[in-house]
């Protein structure tokens, strides 16, 4: 799948409707094209939307005992990875 859609479920704070909007990256990898054409543009921006609902529902439905992850040790988690898979230095 897409490697730039993230997990948004149980962070604190919680996700933004920003980062969800981000479905557009969904989108993209659904339909293949990075921007649509004008004849499939409606389609797309339509899609768009109803994926980012969707994907808002879902988040606020779920529930967990776990504790919400911090978006920064997160991210520190992902650069160590990223530097432990191709070789370069976690800033």
């Amino acid at each position: 799948m897409c490697r730039s859609i993230k997990t948004l479920f149980n962070f604190e704070p919680p996700a933004s409707d920003e980062e969800i909007h981000a479905a557009l990256q969904f989108v993209r990898k659904l339909s293949g094209f990075n921007a649509p054409s004008k004849a499939n543009e409606a389609a797309f921006h339509r899609a768009v939307e109803e994926v980012a609902e969707s994907a808002r529902r879902m988040i606020d439905a779920l529930v967990t005992t776990a504790d919400p992850r911090d978006r920064e040790i997160e991210a520190a988690r992902a650069k160590e990875r990223s530097a432990a898979r191709f070789g370069t230095a976690a800033n």
